[in-house]
Protein backbone atom coordinates (compact mmCIF):
# COMPACT_ATOMS: atom_id res chain seq x y z
CA UNK A 1 0.00 0.00 0.00
CA UNK A 2 1.34 3.42 -0.91
CA UNK A 3 1.97 6.06 1.72
CA UNK A 4 -0.59 8.45 0.20
CA UNK A 5 -3.27 5.74 0.16
CA UNK A 6 -2.53 4.86 3.79
CA UNK A 7 -2.69 8.54 4.74
CA UNK A 8 -6.01 8.90 2.91
CA UNK A 9 -7.46 5.85 4.66
CA UNK A 10 -6.29 7.12 8.06
CA UNK A 11 -7.82 10.51 7.35
CA UNK A 12 -11.17 8.90 6.46
CA UNK A 13 -11.06 6.77 9.61
CA UNK A 14 -10.27 9.81 11.76
CA UNK A 15 -13.13 11.79 10.22
CA UNK A 16 -15.56 8.91 10.80
CA UNK A 17 -14.49 8.72 14.45
CA UNK A 18 -15.00 12.47 14.84
CA UNK A 19 -18.39 12.36 13.13
CA UNK A 20 -19.65 9.53 15.33
CA UNK A 21 -18.30 11.27 18.44
CA UNK A 22 -20.13 14.49 17.54
CA UNK A 23 -23.41 12.69 16.92
CA UNK A 24 -23.50 11.18 20.41
CA UNK A 25 -21.85 14.02 22.34
CA UNK A 26 -23.47 16.09 25.04
CA UNK A 27 -23.24 19.89 24.74
CA UNK A 28 -20.48 19.78 27.36
CA UNK A 29 -18.50 17.22 25.35
CA UNK A 30 -18.95 19.20 22.12
CA UNK A 31 -17.28 22.19 23.75
CA UNK A 32 -14.45 19.93 24.94
CA UNK A 33 -14.04 18.60 21.41
CA UNK A 34 -13.85 22.12 20.00
CA UNK A 35 -11.20 23.07 22.57
CA UNK A 36 -9.24 19.91 21.76
CA UNK A 37 -9.50 20.83 18.08
CA UNK A 38 -8.07 24.28 18.74
CA UNK A 39 -5.12 22.78 20.61
CA UNK A 40 -4.53 20.26 17.83
CA UNK A 41 -4.72 22.82 15.02
CA UNK A 42 -2.44 25.30 16.80
CA UNK A 43 0.14 22.56 17.42
CA UNK A 44 0.04 21.56 13.76
CA UNK A 45 0.30 25.21 12.67
CA UNK A 46 3.38 25.62 14.87
CA UNK A 47 5.03 22.65 13.20
CA UNK A 48 4.22 23.98 9.75
CA UNK A 49 5.50 27.42 10.77
CA UNK A 50 8.81 25.90 11.91
CA UNK A 51 9.13 24.11 8.55
CA UNK A 52 8.13 27.27 6.65
CA UNK A 53 5.13 25.52 5.12
CA UNK A 54 3.05 28.66 5.17
CA UNK A 55 0.05 27.43 3.22
CA UNK A 56 -0.51 24.51 5.58
CA UNK A 57 0.19 26.77 8.58
CA UNK A 58 -2.45 29.20 7.35
CA UNK A 59 -5.03 26.44 6.87
CA UNK A 60 -4.57 25.20 10.43
CA UNK A 61 -4.63 28.68 11.94
CA UNK A 62 -7.80 29.41 9.98
CA UNK A 63 -9.31 26.18 11.31
CA UNK A 64 -8.33 27.06 14.90
CA UNK A 65 -9.86 30.52 14.46
CA UNK A 66 -13.08 28.94 13.19
CA UNK A 67 -13.24 26.65 16.21
CA UNK A 68 -12.63 29.53 18.61
CA UNK A 69 -15.33 31.55 16.87
CA UNK A 70 -17.64 28.55 17.32
CA UNK A 71 -16.85 28.60 21.03
CA UNK A 72 -17.63 32.32 21.10
CA UNK A 73 -20.94 31.81 19.34
CA UNK A 74 -21.92 29.09 21.82
CA UNK A 75 -21.69 31.50 24.74
CA UNK A 76 -24.99 32.69 26.14
CA UNK A 77 -24.11 36.06 27.59
CA UNK A 78 -27.55 36.50 29.15
CA UNK A 79 -27.32 33.36 31.27
CA UNK A 80 -23.53 33.19 31.54
CA UNK A 81 -23.16 36.73 32.85
CA UNK A 82 -19.71 38.08 33.56
CA UNK A 83 -18.00 34.73 33.01
CA UNK A 84 -19.42 34.45 29.49
CA UNK A 85 -18.36 38.04 28.76
CA UNK A 86 -14.84 37.30 30.03
CA UNK A 87 -14.62 34.16 27.92
CA UNK A 88 -15.81 36.08 24.87
CA UNK A 89 -13.06 38.65 25.39
CA UNK A 90 -10.47 35.92 25.93
CA UNK A 91 -11.54 34.07 22.78
CA UNK A 92 -11.35 37.35 20.84
CA UNK A 93 -7.81 37.87 22.17
CA UNK A 94 -6.83 34.32 21.13
CA UNK A 95 -8.07 34.92 17.59
CA UNK A 96 -6.10 38.16 17.35
CA UNK A 97 -2.97 36.40 18.65
CA UNK A 98 -3.35 33.61 16.11
CA UNK A 99 -3.67 36.07 13.26
CA UNK A 100 -0.69 38.06 14.53
CA UNK A 101 1.33 34.84 14.81
CA UNK A 102 0.54 33.98 11.21
CA UNK A 103 1.26 37.41 9.78
CA UNK A 104 4.55 37.83 11.63
CA UNK A 105 5.63 34.17 12.02
CA UNK A 106 5.72 34.39 15.82
CA UNK A 107 5.54 30.90 17.27
CA UNK A 108 5.56 32.30 20.80
CA UNK A 109 2.07 33.67 20.15
CA UNK A 110 0.94 30.17 19.21
CA UNK A 111 2.39 28.98 22.51
CA UNK A 112 0.47 31.69 24.34
CA UNK A 113 -2.82 30.66 22.72
CA UNK A 114 -2.09 27.03 23.56
CA UNK A 115 -1.44 27.93 27.19
CA UNK A 116 -4.62 30.00 27.45
CA UNK A 117 -6.77 27.34 25.80
CA UNK A 118 -5.34 24.63 28.05
CA UNK A 119 -6.23 26.69 31.10
CA UNK A 120 -9.79 27.30 29.92
CA UNK A 121 -10.14 23.64 28.96
CA UNK A 122 -8.90 22.42 32.33
CA UNK A 123 -11.64 24.45 34.01
CA UNK A 124 -14.20 23.17 31.54
CA UNK A 125 -13.04 19.58 32.02
CA UNK A 126 -13.57 19.93 35.78
CA UNK A 127 -17.22 20.91 35.42
CA UNK A 128 -18.64 17.35 35.45
CA UNK A 129 -16.55 16.51 38.53
CA UNK A 130 -17.89 19.56 40.35
CA UNK A 131 -21.47 18.76 39.36
CA UNK A 132 -21.01 15.11 40.34
CA UNK A 133 -19.69 16.01 43.77
CA UNK A 134 -22.61 18.38 44.35
CA UNK A 135 -25.31 16.06 43.03
CA UNK A 136 -24.04 12.66 44.17
CA UNK A 137 -23.62 9.69 41.87
CA UNK A 138 -23.80 10.27 38.14
CA UNK A 139 -26.71 8.75 36.32
CA UNK A 140 -26.32 7.81 32.63
CA UNK A 141 -27.43 10.66 30.42
CA UNK A 142 -27.71 13.00 33.38
CA UNK A 143 -26.00 15.87 31.55
CA UNK A 144 -27.32 15.10 28.08
CA UNK A 145 -29.49 18.20 28.05
CA UNK A 146 -27.35 20.29 30.39
CA UNK A 147 -26.11 23.58 29.08
CA UNK A 148 -23.18 24.78 31.23
CA UNK A 149 -22.68 28.53 31.09
CA UNK A 150 -25.90 28.89 29.18
CA UNK A 151 -24.80 26.96 26.09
Amino acid sequence: MSKSRATSMLSKYSQTAIDSGVESATPHRLVQMMMEGVLDKVALAKGFMARREYEAEGRHIKWAVSLINGLRMSLNKDDGGELAEDLDALYDYMVRQLLEAQVNSKSELLDEVTSLMREVKSGWDAIPDVLDSEAGAVQPGKYADAAPLGL
